[in-house]
């Protein structure tokens, strides 16, 4: 059996990462999950009309900013900015979530805010941070607390662990990191009318 990792640490870390985030850094972007539905295509997989996106959700965000770039080629002088977005994963799965209930923070100056945007980030999603945007190239889903992924406990063809039994107890996911680049603000079918 784990010795670190139960229950009571990964509430004490939970608390203290949704502290630090909310109430210290508080970098907040807005992210819009492209929605493939409603996306008209042709023939060829290309959007008809632009892409569509489902509502923008406010969410706090650790901001890693790469080096900009102008590369010249045969068209000219573009622009390369990378940037790299942190996310809690308690921010992003359902406020229904087990880990979500009675959660939040707020004080009686800042309105209380409640955890779970039930979003799932995937290539294509768009983050505005500051007055651009940033198109998500990768998601990277490996940041285990203890370095341990409670969803794969690895159990034996008689579903035990030989080695280690109620593994599934122990770890935490503590976030998603979205590696993205610069998008021009015409290329999007985005139009900020009110926050």
């Amino acid at each position: 059996m784990a010795l670190y990792g139960g229950a009571r640490d990964v509430s004490m870390f939970r608390r203290v990462n949704r502290e630090l985030m909310g109430s210290i850094i508080s970098q907040e972007v807005i992210y819009y999950k492209y929605n493939v539905t409603t996306t008209k295509t042709n023939m060829y997989g290309e959007s008809v009309e632009g892409r569509n996106f489902a509502d923008p959700v406010m969410l706090f965000a650790l901001v890693e900013v790469g080096d900009s770039t102008s590369p010249t080629s045969d068209l000219g002088v573009d622009f390369s900015w990378p940037l790299t977005f942190n996310f809690l994963i308690d921010d992003l799965i359902s406020a229904l979530d087990s880990a979500n209930q009675g959660q939040g923070f707020g004080t009686y100056q800042q309105p209380f805010i409640q955890y779970g945007a039930s979003i799932q980030p995937a290539a294509g999603d768009v983050i505005q941070y500051q007055n651009g945007y940033w198109e998500v190239d990768n998601t990277n889903n490996t940041q285990f607390y203890v370095g341990k992924d409670p969803a794969y406990p690895y159990y034996d063809a008689d579903g035990n662990n030989p080695l280690n039994t109620g593994l599934e107890n122990f770890g935490y996911n503590v976030g998603i990191e979205c590696v993205c680049h610069y998008v021009p603000s015409d290329r999007l079918n985005i139009i900020n009318t009110r926050m």
